[in-house]
């Protein structure tokens, strides 16, 4: 009886040595006409994309810097819209500074023509007078009261004696005179003092009754050597807007 001959337990392969590498170049070139292929059918379907790439590259520089411009234009209308208000308040406040000046300036060429009136060789002489009576709201709804007296009659003689004004006008359709103790709250007050040589201001303040118009104030002045009396027509300054 004959024995089977058994499996072999090994297998006998021929040794190949450059199979991996002919495997890999061929991958490697598969790879690369899929690549090539690619950068083909790109340049055949849209062969200009270079070009669009390098003009929105441009573009887009070109849209940063119109952006840096359109700050820099609305930064600088800011500082010319802000140097326009500056002007423009200095311009107001110069004016009004410029109309103060004037104003001055009108009011010291009348105090000079005045003095040259008193004092100067073809001045005329007079006694004691009252050369005006302004009135000048205040606070309160008083009103702050300047009378000037002069006399250049006697330049060595010192005049004294004592002031008094009333008020006439209108009140409730009817005429109306508000003496002198009405006018400062006081029924038995006293007049004013005064006492100069050439002449003197004199100033105080008088409440007017709620609804009453003035028109015309009565100065009256005791003195040594009598009494004079002068009426004025109501004299106040218009006030100025802002």
């Amino acid at each position: 009886m004959s024995t089977p001959n058994p499996e072999p337990r090994f297998v006998i392969v021929p040794h190949r040595p450059y199979a991996r590498v002919l495997l890999a170049v061929v991958l490697l070139l598969w790879v690369g006409s899929l690549v090539a292929t690619w950068a083909w059918a790109t340049r055949v379907a849209a062969p200009g994309l270079d070009k669009v790439e390098a003009d929105l590259a441009l573009a887009a520089r070109r849209a940063k810097n119109a952006e840096a411009l359109v700050a820099q234009l609305r930064q600088n209308i800011a500082t010319l819209r802000r140097s326009d208000q500056i002007s423009r308040a200095a311009n107001a406040e110069l004016q009004a500074s410029l109309a103060e000046r004037e104003e001055e300036v009108s009011g010291l060429r009348a105090d000079v023509a005045f003095y040259e009136r008193l004092v100067g060789a073809t001045g005329q002489r007079r006694g004691l007078t009252v050369h005006e009576a302004v009135f000048a709201p205040e606070a309160g709804g008083a009103w702050r009261y300047t009378l000037t007296l002069t006399q250049n009659l006697n330049r060595g003689a010192i005049s004294k004696g004592e002031a008094r004004v009333s008020v006439e006008g209108v009140r409730d359709g009817k005429l109306q005179t508000l003496a002198w103790g009405e006018l400062l709250q006081q029924p038995n007050a006293p007049g004013q003092p005064f006492s100069f040589r050439y002449f003197q201001q004199l100033e105080g303040s008088v409440m007017l009754p709620s609804g009453f118009t003035p028109q015309r104030v009565r100065v009256q002045l005791r003195a040594d050597g009598g009494t004079v009396e002068q009426t004025f027509p109501w004299q106040a300054p218009t006030p100025r807007g802002d």
